[in-house]
């Protein structure tokens, strides 16, 4: 692992992980005032575990963390009590679209996505009454269930749709943080790492073929930087 020795203070942590293959990716905890790399460390998969010994190891280095932008891992959201938690919006509508698709054709499931597309612009207020407005349209279209003709058991007919708004409602309490602690200025997305990370992965194709302990260096220096 890796802690670059930067004059400690009050800082926002941005924190990610990017892999460069199957089981070999960086964690990389960012100052998001200053956006200096805090912290990196390789790993082969990304646990809650790491994530919570990065930020122990940065309030050892006497980091003042008033908040964390995450991708919202299951787990994340109750790991660290009395710091808040914001959900990256890119994450979580990347979440959506996983569900609902890019170009939806069903009406329940484009007013969900471009109700999710509405969270970077809306209020916190308006939006949950928005959110809360499309699930009393469409509650009894939830709850439909179709029988499997093979097995006879039942299921949800819309299950797609019923995970995306579920998201959307298990993140409600993270998604407007930045809004909730203006004082802190808490970006609402985890872009300013993951624009770091693609442009790292830029460069590591410029040597396509390299090993992993010469990917390590050159990851090293450039998240140094």
């Amino acid at each position: 692992m890796i802690i670059p020795e930067y004059e400690p203070s009050e800082t926002v942590i941005i924190m990610d992980t990017t892999y460069f293959r199957r089981n070999f990716g960086v964690m990389v905890f960012r100052d998001a005032y200053r956006k200096n790399n805090l912290h990196w460390r390789y790993v082969t998969y990304e646990t809650v575990k790491l994530y919570k010994q990065g930020i122990r190891l940065l309030k050892l280095k006497r980091w003042d963390i008033k908040a964390i932008v995450c991708d919202g891992r299951r787990g994340l959201f109750k790991a660290f009590p009395g710091i808040p938690i914001q959900m990256c919006h890119f994450h979580q509508l990347s979440i959506i679209r996983r569900y609902l698709t890019q170009n939806p054709r069903l009406e329940a499931h484009i007013e969900l996505k471009q109700l999710s597309s509405a969270l970077t612009s809306i209020d916190k207020e308006s939006w949950l009454f928005a959110l809360d407005q499309w699930h009393l349209k469409w509650h009894e279209y939830l709850k439909e269930k179709t029988m499997d003709t093979i097995t006879g058991k039942w299921h949800y007919t819309h299950k797609k749709l019923r995970s995306a708004y579920n998201s959307l409602k298990t993140h409600t309490p993270y998604l407007f943080t930045f809004q909730d602690y203006p004082e802190l200025k808490i970006p609402n997305t985890t872009n300013s790492l993951d624009g770091s990370f693609t442009n790292l992965k830029s460069k590591l194709r410029n040597h396509q073929g390299i090993k992993d302990h010469m990917k390590i260096m050159l990851t090293d220096h450039f998240l140094a930087k």
